[in-house]
């Protein structure tokens, strides 16, 4: 736990740098850790009474509850503000009382917790789960340091300068882009595989149970030299000298790991010169300058979700041993050795963090965790190299039956597909699939408000209160509204999917390498469904029956991770794979209703195994097309003499069939696809 906890004491001292992002497995206190982190913080001097926590000496101007008049402030203990992954925007950014600002005229703002977090923490558990609307919001407070509520002409604005703090599981998901790019700092934290820490562990929680007043009283003093030596570093980071030759250190290692922008070279910097000032040192020297990196450059050099995070220290070492040793020598009567941290890469203590933990799957070295084309051996049951495009692999053997299980090929190199989508109007989460009933986008019509109002309908609300303003008694130039009158706006967006994946890995499928291109379009769509905002799920069939290769899940990489190891070979139980996505889907109706599936079927539409295996799988797609399931095939049949089984499975499912050709965004082939319902087809 030592990098987490040396990331939050930096940003304690240096509350600039940015935020911490946490990533690990459940169950390794990430949570606990964050929450101890405000008793630690110095106490904040706020206004008396401003429920936005100005700074007395320097009150925000656009405060709701100013003007502030001169007189003395009042410390409090700095507040964490959590955000649940569930809030609504209002909570998040505040709440205005339209009725009474358009009734009375008067600014009624009840604040959020942006307002509550401002000069404190805000933290943010499973943040990867967190709704694009509430991401919105947050990247612009992080971005301005102010928080901003607009409701028809109304506008209130307070200044909201925050601690982020995030904690999130990578199996659940990644974080967009932007928001990832917001934290400052990111640390990899896992439960300790040592016996002796783990009883530690165990043991000092049972203390705790037992009598939390006296472990905490125990632990008082501790904390209280650690509360003092964050205060004593908050004064010291001011004279820290960040000279020319740690600066040309940084942009060369930010130069040579090829991150976007300069927020990496800025949030390096000031990293560096708080692990100095942690150390008790005024000159920061390549050893800050390393573990800084290490730090804030690991989150930085993804170029998409299935790049493994981390940093080759190898490469990192080479970069900073290029310079010659013109750093100041350090400050001999720094803190003492068994003091909380020397400032030194390798130290044991709570400072000792900075080292990432060793990856122990691809892209350990720095590289990315997409499989890459590359030449295969030839495989068992394929075709001869020579002969017609459509040889295919013996779908069993006079002897078993079977076709023997070829290895797992790679994937060829992903592309930019077309986006399928789920016909009709949902109402699901916020996303970026199929159109929906969404929170925000175009505004389509007005309705009654359900709950509390949050989205005025200003033209429809005068339009009912119009009629009504005589028999009011309306004497002056205001307009009387009731609460009846008022109508909030009805908008349309896009919402994420359940896109569930159905893939042939039998015999026929390892025909000329054609698993490597299947394997290259399905990994496509994965990268496609992460960026709409989308769940999915992957079923594959071969050999005796069908596997749930990957429950639902918000994590593609975890479904590259699984489609990579995926091998082929064995008859084709077509009817299997349709009759396993169909009990998925019903188990995920019941968990997540106002989610839409969206099936999408990667096969040649071969069936083989069992008696008349076409006609199984025909009356299993009708199944799952009479439960109104929208789907999609994408026909992988190659060569010049073609069965076209797989159109045939599409019309059995009532959707469109791709080939691979034309899945494509940019094959001149491509057609736009929309996947349709079964009353379209039938009306049709």
């Amino acid at each position: 736990m030592d990098d987490m906890r040396l990331g939050l004491l930096l940003n304690a001292i240096s509350p600039s740098i940015g935020g911490v992002l946490v990533r690990g497995e459940k169950g390794t206190a990430k949570t606990t850790t964050v929450r101890a982190l405000s008793a630690l913080l110095p106490q904040v001097v706020t206004v008396p009474g401003c429920r936005f926590s100005c700074d007395p000496a320097a009150p925000d101007p656009t405060c709701p509850d100013g003007p502030h008049a001169d007189g003395p402030g009042e410390a409090r203990p700095a507040r964490m503000a959590e955000l649940p992954v569930g809030a609504s925007e209002d909570r998040l950014v505040g709440a205005l009382d339209i009725e009474r600002a358009l009734g009375e005229g008067v600014k009624a703002f009840e604040p959020g917790l942006l307002a509550a977090a401002h000069r404190g923490v805000l933290y943010v558990d499973e943040v990867n789960l967190l709704g694009d609307h509430l991401v919105d919001s947050l990247l612009d407070a992080a971005a301005t340091g102010v928080s901003s509520v607009e409701r028809e002409g109304v506008s209130v604005r307070h200044a909201s300068r925050f601690l982020l703090v995030g904690t999130m599981n990578p199996e659940e998901g990644e974080l967009r882009p932007q928001l990832l790019d917001r934290f400052g700092l990111t640390v990899e934290v896992a439960a300790s595989r040592e016996p002796d820490e783990r009883v530690e562990v165990v043991r000092r929680r049972l203390a705790f149970d037992e009598d939390p007043a006296a472990f905490a009283a125990k632990w008082s003093a501790e904390e209280e030299t650690l509360r003092e030596r964050i205060a004593a570093a908050r004064a010291l980071l001011p004279s820290v000298r960040l000279g020319d030759g740690a600066l040309r250190r940084i942009a060369a290692v930010c130069a040579g790991f090829e991150v976007d922008g300069m927020r990496a070279d800025i949030v390096t910097a000031r990293t560096a010169s708080a692990l100095a000032a942690w150390a008790g040192r005024t000159d920061v020297l390549t050893e800050d300058v390393r573990q800084a990196a290490l730090l804030s450059l690991p989150h930085r050099r993804r170029r998409n979700p299935f790049d493994a995070p981390g940093l080759d220290e190898d490469k990192l070492d080479e970069i900073l041993n290029s310079f010659e040793d013109d750093e100041p020598e350090p400050d001999p009567e720094g803190p003492d050795d068994d003091g909380p941290g020397d400032g030194g890469p390798e130290g044991g203590g709570p400072d000792g963090g900075g080292q990432q933990p060793p990856q122990d799957g691809p892209g350990s070295d720095g590289t990315p965790d997409v499989p890459q084309q590359r030449q295969e051996p030839a495989e068992s049951g394929t075709g001869p190299e020579s002969g017609s495009e459509s040889a295919e692999a013996p779908e069993g053997s006079p002897a078993t039956g079977e076709a023997p299980e070829a290895p797992a090929v790679a994937a060829s190199a992903p592309f930019r597909t077309r986006r399928l989508d789920v016909p009709g109007l949902g109402e699901g989460a916020d996303g970026r699939r199929s159109r929906a009933r969404t929170a925000h986008g175009r505004t389509t019509g007005s309705r009654r408000p359900r709950g509390a109002l949050s989205r005025l309908h200003l033209a429809a609300t005068v339009q009912a209160a119009a009629p009504h303003q005589r028999a009011r008694g309306r004497s002056g130039p205001g307009l009387l509204v009731r609460r009846d009158d008022l109508r909030e706006s009805v908008r349309e967006g896009r919402e994420g999917n359940l896109v569930l994946f159905v893939v042939d890995a039998s015999g026929s499928m390892a025909a000329r390498k054609r698993m490597s291109a299947v394997k290259g379009a399905v990994l496509s769509l994965l990268l496609d469904a992460y960026q709409r905002r989308d769940k999915i799920g992957m079923i594959t069939f071969r050999g005796a029956g069908a596997e749930v290769a990957l429950p639902p899940t918000s994590s593609v990489d975890a479904g590259a991770a699984r489609l990579e190891k995926l091998p082929t070979g064995g008859r084709t139980p077509l009817a299997a794979g349709l009759l396993r996505a169909h009990e998925v889907l019903r188990v995920e109706r019941l968990r997540d209703p106002s989610r839409r599936p969206l099936l999408v079927v990667v096969t040649d539409g071969r069936a083989t195994g069992g008696p008349e295996p076409l006609v199984r799988a025909a009356r299993a797609a009708r199944l799952l097309a009479g439960e109104g399931t929208a789907s999609v095939v994408v026909d992988c049949e190659q060569g010049p003499v073609r069965l076209g089984l797989a159109a045939e499975l599409g019309r059995e499912l009532r959707g469109p069939v791709v080939t691979l050709d034309e899945l494509r965004a940019d094959s001149i082939s491509a057609l736009v696809h929309t996947v349709r319902t079964t009353h379209t087809r039938r009306a049709a």
